[in-house]
């Protein structure tokens, strides 16, 4: 069994309001930037799984996120990275 660590992002999902994510984009019009058109605030997740592969560790945290971590009706997800901590 080894010990891997799996970054994972959530999101709101495209389409529902974000007012965090406005409230970024419109302070960085203020400042300036003006190339900005969206901007989504998530949150950022690493955690450290014992697993016999990569794989396996990947599964168990999907299936962390599918079933507590992210809310499945306004959230996505994407695993970022594993790898052996």
């Amino acid at each position: 069994m080894s010990r891997y660590r799996v970054a994972v992002h959530i999101v709101p999902r495209r389409g529902l309001l974000d007012p965090q994510g406005k409230a970024v984009a419109d302070a960085l019009h203020s400042l300036g930037f003006n190339g900005v058109r969206d901007v989504r605030v998530g949150r950022h997740l690493v955690i450290d799984a014992d697993a016999p592969e990569p794989q396996s560790a990947e599964r168990v945290v999907r299936d962390m996120c599918a079933k507590l971590l992210a809310n499945p009706v306004t959230e996505d997800f994407e695993i970022a990275n594993v790898e052996q901590a």
